[in-house]
This record gives structure tokens, C-alpha cells and sequence, in this order.
């Protein structure tokens, strides 16, 4: 992934894939504060023109890396990073049954946010 950089876009809540300027791959998500602090992965967007280069996994391996950094865990609705998640337990803890039911709860009480 030679020249792709990862950022954090916590007030839009967005961790984005850039590229020459350019944001060609996102994980949409939001932050939980209850029961616990949890970094909640909605969506994960590549664009069609970057499909294949490992820009979603990059994606999902930096927020990991970022909930760890902040002593938080990822509390993942996304399917894609579900799955990512299941590939990298070393990476990935798995999440508490009742903080995953939280953060569905949350989404289902904000229908309009993603």
C-alpha cells in the first residue's frame, strides 16, 4: 500500500484511506461511551478503483491499532471488519456481547447518521 496514508476524522467519524490528496477507501464509525468506551465500525467503503490493494484490511488493522492506543475496544457492526476481525484475533479481541447489543442499540436510535 505504497503512498496510502491513514487518518483519523473523529468529528466526522470516519478513519480514511488518502492517496495523492484523495480519499479512496473509509470505515464509517461512531464512538460509544456506555456501557463502555468502544470505537463502533459501521461501514467500510473502498472505491472502485482501489478495490484489491488492501486499502479495507489496512482500514480495519489501523482502527484496531487506534482503539488500542486509546485503551478503548472496537465493538464491530460492520460486516467487513466482522469478518477481518475473525481472520486477526491477535489483532482483533473480540467484543463483549453487551457492548455489541449497545452499540446496535445506539444505531437503531440514530437511524439517520449512516
Amino acid at each position: 500500500m505504497d503512498g496510502i496514508e491513514i487518518r483519523d476524522d473523529r468529528v466526522a467519524g470516519r478513519l480514511e484511506a488518502v492517496a495523492d490528496g484523495e480519499v479512496v477507501g473509509r470505515i464509517e464509525y461512531f464512538v460509544l461511551d456506555e456501557p463502555a468506551p468502544a470505537l463502533v465500525p459501521v461501514h467500510t467503503v473502498v472505491e472502485p478503483a482501489h478495490e484489491g490493494k488492501g486499502i479495507a484490511g489496512s482500514l480495519a488493522r489501523d482502527l484496531y491499532a487506534l482503539a488500542a492506543r486509546e485503551d478503548v475496544v472496537v465493538a464491530p457492526l460492520c460486516p467487513y471488519v466482522v469478518r477481518w476481525a475473525a481472520r486477526h484475533p491477535e489483532e482483533a479481541p473480540a467484543a463483549d456481547p453487551a457492548l455489541l447489543r449497545a452499540a446496535k442499540e445506539w444505531l437503531a436510535a440514530h437511524p439517520g447518521r449512516f
